[in-house]
């Protein structure tokens, strides 16, 4: 074997990043290779994909698809697991090199946390497991001296902008927003609007809970309390600006002044490549952005109080403690109430702000507050729906 190949475990391989994860491989046999995949309960699609990267192994979490999956890979010698335990077992497995966490949401946490104390390199596209956890996250990848790559676009773009730049004092961080299917519009104009326009982002393809997420900015707001925790930095020094054009992806400013950007068009195949090629960059089928287009760059605030969510995010982050992990868990619940036309697209901050205040705060949780903290705040949130 290429003594360069790396062996990757895709966590969400049926999901939108996972999905793209597995053509950034294909692309490039010779340097990668697919070992592990899970899914929740696509198992149509995750069978699809077993039989395309022949992976040593699969996890379909949904037991009721379990015979499906072990019936239809069988032929083919790749082991088959079910339910979220055994994606928790799986991530330790002496073959892999790198974790892809691409799950949604909470669930993301216990398999994070599993392959960091395995010693797992981490690709991380499960921004929630820093939202929840991020200062026990961040000390356990430190304790275990591991590295997380991250693969939202927003913070590979910082990391990328700090490469090199380690012993330079950095003064803010710009994480840009493309501001969603709902950019310029006011409150009065979102009172009636649908899951079908919310789903509709004019940039990136995506999956359906991150696509509302990306409409309400509360993607953007869990990416300021990611960043705080992958780059160290002070909440007051974690800006996020406006940027339709979706070309800038981040920017870094250092103390004399100087901004390093870092842009290319919008395809989340470029951060997860990089992410798994690190520190080499490889010829990638990214469509080059090209300056002759006519494309004008532009940057303004976000509006906060059309879109509530970015304050509220930047709120929990200022308070800590288990606080970011009952915006997250109150966020679950309301978009996934949104998705299914039980609640309205601004009554998701409604919410969250309601959960924040009622829930009880713990300043410096154990790793089992954070599970108790989640439960408790979407046990509220679904009364507050109804």
């Amino acid at each position: 074997m290429d003594p360069k190949k790396k062996n990757i475990a895709i966590l969400g391989s049926t999901g939108s990043i996972g999905k793209q994860a597995l053509q950034v491989i294909a692309m490039h046999p010779d340097r990668f290779s697919a070992v592990l995949l899970t899914a929740r309960r696509n198992a149509s699609l995750l069978i699809e994909q077993a039989k395309t990267f022949r992976p040593d192994a699969v996890v379909i979490a949904s037991d009721k698809h379990y015979e499906e999956v072990l019936s239809a890979l069988k032929p083919f010698g790749i082991k088959v697991y079910s339910g979220i335990e055994a994606i928790e077992t799986m991530v330790t497995s002496e073959s892999i090199d790198i974790v892809l966490t691409a799950m949604v949401g909470f669930s993301g946490l216990k398999p994070t946390i599993r392959a960091i104390e395995s010693g797992k390199t981490i690709a991380l596209a499960n921004k929630e497991s820093l939202v929840v956890a991020g200062e026990y996250i961040k000390s356990l990848a430190e304790k275990m001296k591991i590295k997380i790559f991250p693969v939202d676009s927003e913070h590979s773009a910082i990391f990328q902008c700090l490469n090199g730049e380690r012993h330079n004092k950095v003064e803010k961080i710009f994480l840009t927003a493309s501001g969603g299917p709902f950019y310029g519009k006011r409150r009065n104009e979102l009172l009636h609007v649908t899951k079908e326009l919310a789903l509709k982002h004019p940039n990136w393809k995506m999956g359906s809970k991150v696509t509302i997420d990306s409409a309400t900015l509360m993607n953007k707001g869990l990416e300021v309390i990611e960043a705080k925790w992958l780059f160290g930095m002070d909440p007051d020094n974690i800006e996020v600006v406006i940027h339709p054009q979706s070309i800038v992806h981040s920017m870094v400013e250092f103390e004399d002044g100087s901004i390093k950007a870092q842009l290319s068009t919008p395809d989340m195949r470029l951060p997860i490549q990089y992410a798994f090629s690190f520190p080499d960059r490889i010829f990638s089928e990214v469509p080059r952005f090209k300056f002759n287009g006519g494309i004008s760059l532009t940057f303004e605030k976000p509006d906060t109080e059309t879109f509530r969510n970015l304050k509220l995010a930047y709120d929990a982050l200022q308070k800590c403690g288990n606080m970011p992990c009952i915006l997250n868990a109150a966020n679950e619940v309301a978009v996934q109430a949104f998705l299914e036309d039980r609640l309205g697209f601004l009554e998701i901050s409604d919410v969250i702000e309601t959960c924040m205040v009622k829930m009880p705060y713990i300043s410096a949780p154990a790793i089992e507050d954070y599970s108790i903290s989640d439960y408790e705040t979407r046990i509220k949130a679904k009364e507050l729906i109804g």
